[in-house]
């Protein structure tokens, strides 16, 4: 079954192909723009399955080569690989969920090498106060990081620190590997310091548009697609209210975790909204984050996720980390899970998309 949605997904992104969509970078790499037609077409023929640092480490062990708590339990490796850069501003040699930079950087070209799809988030320091990204203390911190604001040269250099890692993502022979930046995410809660209780939605806005433009223009950065990624949402004017433009925005995508009984119908709703959106707007949709109580509903996969939004053209949806350590606070199966056989039920069905999947059609092409 999924051999004949591979025929089908290979013809339809030549169709794509034809009406020629492109990235707002209008300097980006080709490899870039051919993500960006395929993550458009490949949207309408099934969703991709994503998860947080699939590869670095899983529910019990940590940096072993080839290894996924997901391939464990399915034999594939998801499609989509989340990284996470927080602490890179700091100039230090761990991630903020302590993976050294060196090793996300190296597993990054893996993924790429394999065919998959890498996506980053920037848990950031608060700049104004030296506190962690939830230190909401503030309500000047964004304020403070605008141009003419007092810190802003410090800004500045969180934005130089984290432009040096995305220049070092290269092939061996120099090629640039296309990633999808989503920061500034869940902006219409107020637990981090840009969010919507902590600052206007102009100078949200404003940020936004500075960090585009900054690594873009300035840095040359050419192999970035911007993600705008809010929390939960009602209505169409609650998800726009601080949409900073069509011009540096190419992914509309929302978090949403399960916290009860109200999640389906208000995935299903979210989820509404947001696709249609993008397909007014041109751009891919996704849902960014998610993650449920899997251990207790064994069947989250397949009936709060899957059935929910079999009906949506999303290009993937992808599910938080499993830390080595905590075996209660894991988003994705692994081995001897109890959700682990409807997960595979979830890989089987011809929606969902894996490595597998996706490796023969060559997104980057």
């Amino acid at each position: 079954m999924k051999t004949l949605f591979v025929s089908l997904l290979t013809i339809f992104s030549l169709a794509v192909f034809a009406a020629k969509p492109s990235p707002t970078d209008k300097k980006a790499t080709k490899e870039t723009v051919a993500l960006y037609r395929n993550l458009l077409g490949l949207q309408t023929k099934g969703i991709m399955f994503g998860h947080q640092d699939d590869l670095p480490y899983g529910n019990g062990w940590m940096y072993e080569e080839g290894r996924s708590d997901v391939k464990d339990v399915c034999g594939d490796y998801p499609a989509v690989y989340g990284w996470e850069l927080g602490h890179i501003e700091l100039g230090a040699p761990y991630s903020l969920d302590s993976v050294d930079f060196g090793k996300i950087r190296e597993l990054i070209t893996v993924a790429y090498n394999r065919g998959g799809v890498n996506t980053i988030s920037w848990h950031l320091n608060n700049p104004f106060t030296g506190g962690t990204s939830w230190d909401i203390s503030s309500k000047e911190v964004v304020k403070s990081i605008l141009p003419q604001g007092p810190k802003h040269a410090l800004f500045i250099e969180y934005l130089d620190k984290l432009a040096d890692f995305m220049l070092s993502l290269k092939t061996d022979d120099g090629q640039y590997i296309p990633i999808i930046f989503r920061p500034f995410h869940e902006h219409t809660g107020s637990w981090f310091w840009w969010g919507k209780n902590l600052c206007t939605a102009d100078d949200y806005k404003a940020l936004w548009r500075f960090t585009v433009t900054y690594l873009r223009d300035t840095k040359n950065i050419h192999h970035l697609l911007y993600a705008y990624s809010t929390d939960r949402f009602s209505n169409e004017n609650d998800y726009l209210e601080r949409y900073p433009g069509d011009d540096v925005i190419d992914m509309l995508s929302f978090d949403l975790y399960d916290r009860g009984a109200e999640f389906p119908g208000m995935l299903k709703n979210c989820a509404t909204i947001l696709t249609k959106l993008a397909a007014e707007k041109g751009k891919i949709a996704a849902v960014s984050e998610t993650g449920g109580p899997i251990a207790k509903q064994t069947e989250w996969w397949t009936k709060s996720i899957l059935e929910t939004l079999r009906p949506f053209n999303l290009s993937y949806v992808l599910v938080w980390r499993n830390p080595w350590n905590k075996p209660k606070e894991a988003f994705g199966p692994y081995k001897g899970h109890p959700s682990s056989e409807d997960f595979i039920r979830f890989y089987q069905d011809p929606k969902t998309l894996f490595q597998k999947d996706i490796t023969p059609l060559n997104l980057y092409r």
